[in-house]
């Protein structure tokens, strides 16, 4: 344990000086949008430079909360899958909470360095540092991502033979009475069965 926080003060005395700043630290709202059975986060570059982190580990995290597989193409992430915009926003805000804003002071002027084996986040506003647990999000598995009294927003894709409008939400298909296709719109589940979820329009 001593030559761990050895190692940490000195992987910490080596970090550059950054300047911290007193501008408003506002998450750049997703755009999102569906292309056939995929989700484009369209600003995922602009969110990433905001964050100031490596796109590549905002992707990991995204994919393996969101349960999905996915790639970035240049500016944007394309996630397999139809997502909805409070779900991915959701992730980006738990994701901040996790790898980007200090737990001390609150503020979003951090580094993530590695110690040895330990991601840690260093603030540079007031020098507190904390090691960053991996953890997987029980709430944003397919299997939790609808549950019977949830309420969600829902893009209508077709329109089954009974007239009910059909959406899709992680690997759910959910039949929402008095809709129709193209249509965007919130629902509350009213019962699941298996990966079939009955819904109403609110």
């Amino acid at each position: 344990m001593d030559d761990y926080e050895a190692l940490l003060d000195r992987a910490i005395k080596n970090l550059p000086d950054k300047e911290t700043t007193d501008a408003r630290f506002v998450i750049p709202e997703p755009r999102i949008f569906v292309e056939g059975k995929t989700t484009v986060l369209d600003n995922f570059g602009n969110i990433a430079s905001v964050l100031n982190r490596d796109p590549d580990h905002i992707m990991k995290y995204l994919t393996r909360e969101l349960g999905t597989a996915g790639k970035i193409d240049g500016s944007r992430a394309i996630f397999q899958g139809r997502f909805t915009k409070d779900m991915m926003e959701s992730n980006i805000s738990s994701y901040v909470e996790e790898y980007v804003i200090c737990s001390e002071c609150a503020r979003p002027d951090t580094q993530l360095i590695k110690v040895e084996r330990v991601l840690v986040l260093k603030c540079s506003a007031c020098g507190a540092h904390r090691p960053v647990k991996k953890r997987r999000s029980v709430a944003s598995t397919p299997r939790d991502a609808v549950e019977e009294g949830g309420e969600y927003e829902v893009r209508i894709d077709a329109v089954g033979s009974k007239g009910d409008g059909i959406a899709k939400l992680a690997k759910f298909t959910i039949f929402v009475p008095g809709t129709a296709k193209g249509e965007v719109t919130n629902v509350r589940i009213k019962r699941i069965s298996g990966t079939l979820a009955f819904a109403e329009k609110i």
